[in-house]
């Protein structure tokens, strides 16, 4: 589904606009043009919180809508991002909605119309593409600034449309149901990507694998009908690069947990879910060019589903990975971590500054963080630094969880070098120290986003369903990436 939504930059408001949206905040002077005052919208349930809106409808022009900005002297962009989400759902049978939420705060004017631009955008998503008679009507939303602003406002406005753009792409390819998306449409997809966004690609094939020794993607493939499939992304900037960042995303397009059969319950449903974070690293790269990203990026997507049948991979089997390491199987639905480890493995041979993952991995990270948070672990503290602050710019909120060296010994195996799972305990622990096995020297992060995946309601600039977490928490990473200490 394309973007319905086009974004642009004016100095005052456009004579075609059917919508306005005005903000209002907590305290100070009630704009004029709403013809209210402060008394009268407080009899209607407003007092200017942020999130907040009230329709003022108009018989002779625009509808009027007063959006609530907080304290403006506090803004920040999430809060911008998320009176913006409020600004779109207000207006959402509006064709043409004008706001001057930039010029109303204090934060400075690119990171108010980047924010202001993605919390409309991705509030106005939906997912109808398998919806009969269903279209998504266009909307165009012109953010007003005037003076100092307006150049500030236009290079936001610019940011904006990528990085909210990128997020959309994530949460179509995360909401598509397993039949329109397998490992190989996956891999077709990145590829038109790739040549859109100029990023360079590589797709590999079962036997491509096979020569390469990626046993992990290649195990968890075994009990499907459909092929697996590598594709390695790369990103080069003109001139110098100020690093070289890895990601690696679990591809996983559809997820039964193979022989150990995951229940028939609503998560199960919601396993076409589970390459959110091959999405997130796609989508992700795919805005790089656009937004001039100076560090030197390269993605693996790590595609197959994960499917029972008399083909399909075994408790007590045994895989070798791309590093040569051997792991015993002892549960057949930990197969994410088995698809990244030969991703990892394969990044870390390039020697990069950096890498990290990105996955729905454990249901323990759901438990520990709920559905708002994702989980961040890994070896190097200066490196999560940088994770947890694109995570709070991009207001995708991470937590960190220790990555506890004691616990390693649960994974030992009396036949291999290690077992695919831990135990009934610190399941979100132990899965990345899995994973911190295939990551050698080279300083490494790991995000758990099995808990943010998905949302059941509108929430914000969150819409029903797929959220594309992680998306632009990647793109920030990448943006203000510099080499971290080892």
């Amino acid at each position: 589904m394309a973007n319905n939504v086009s974004v642009e930059s004016a100095r005052s408001i456009p004579k075609n606009a059917d919508a306005i949206g005005i903000p209002v905040g907590v305290t100070g002077t009630v704009p004029r043009q709403l013809g209210l005052s402060r008394s009268a919208l407080s009899e209607h349930g407003f007092d200017g919180k942020v999130g907040q809106t009230l329709v003022v409808p108009s018989s002779n022009g625009p509808t009027l809508v007063a959006v609530g900005i907080g304290d403006a002297r506090k803004a920040t962009a999430a809060t911008v991002r998320r009176s913006a989400a409020a600004l779109a759902r207000a207006t959402a049978r509006r064709s043409h909605v004008v706001t001057n939420l930039v010029d109303a705060v204090s934060l400075d004017a690119r990171t108010a119309a980047q924010a202001a631009v993605e919390g409309f955008v991705l509030a106005s998503y939906r997912y109808t593409d398998l919806k009969s008679g269903v279209t998504n009507p266009a909307i165009t939303l012109t953010l007003v600034a005037s003076g100092a602003r307006a150049k500030g406002c236009d290079s936001g406005v610019d940011r904006g449309r990528a990085t909210s753009s990128a997020a959309w792409t994530a949460r179509d390819l995360a909401n598509t149901p397993p039949a329109y998306l397998t490992a190989r449409m996956l891999a077709d997809r990145a590829v038109t990507l790739a040549k859109e966004s100029g990023l360079e690609v590589e797709v590999f094939d079962n036997d491509k694998l096979a020569v390469m020794g990626c046993g992990g993607l290649l195990g968890v493939n075994r009990g499907s009908t459909e092929p697996a499939r590598m594709v390695k992304l790369t990103y080069t900037p003109s001139g110098a690069a100020s690093g070289h960042l890895v990601m690696v995303g679990k591809g996983i397009t559809y997820d039964s947990g193979g022989i150990s059969l995951k229940p028939s319950d609503a998560m199960h449903a919601n396993m076409k879910m589970d390459m959110s974070g091959a999405a997130a690293v796609l989508s992700a790269m795919s805005a790089l060019k656009a937004l001039r990203c100076r560090a030197k990026v390269t993605g693996y997507l790590m595609c197959t589903d994960n499917r029972p049948s008399g083909s399909a991979l075994a408790m007590g089997d045994v895989l070798t990975f791309r590093n040569g390491k051997t792991a015993e199987i002892h549960n057949t639905d930990a197969e994410g971590r088995l698809v990244l480890a030969d991703g990892l493995s394969l990044g870390t041979e390039s020697k990069p500054d950096a890498m990290i993952d990105i996955a729905t991995l454990t249901g323990a990270c759901l438990a520990a963080l709920g559905t708002k948070i994702a989980g961040v672990l890994g070896t190097s503290d200066s490196f999560i630094d940088q994770v947890r602050g694109a995570a709070e710019r991009a207001d995708e909120p991470v937590w960190q969880l220790p990555l506890e060296r004691d616990y390693r010994r649960l994974l030992d195996s009396n036949v291999a070098d290690m077992r695919n799972i831990g135990g009934p305990y610190a399941g979100a622990i132990t899965a990345a120290l899995f994973l911190a096995e295939f990551t050698g020297e080279v300083p490494w992060a790991h995000l758990d986003i099995a808990g943010p995946m998905n949302v059941d309601g509108d929430d914000g600039w969150l819409s029903r369903g797929a959220t594309g977490f992680g998306t632009r928490l990647l793109i920030d990473l990448a943006l203000n990436f510099t080499k971290p200490r080892r």
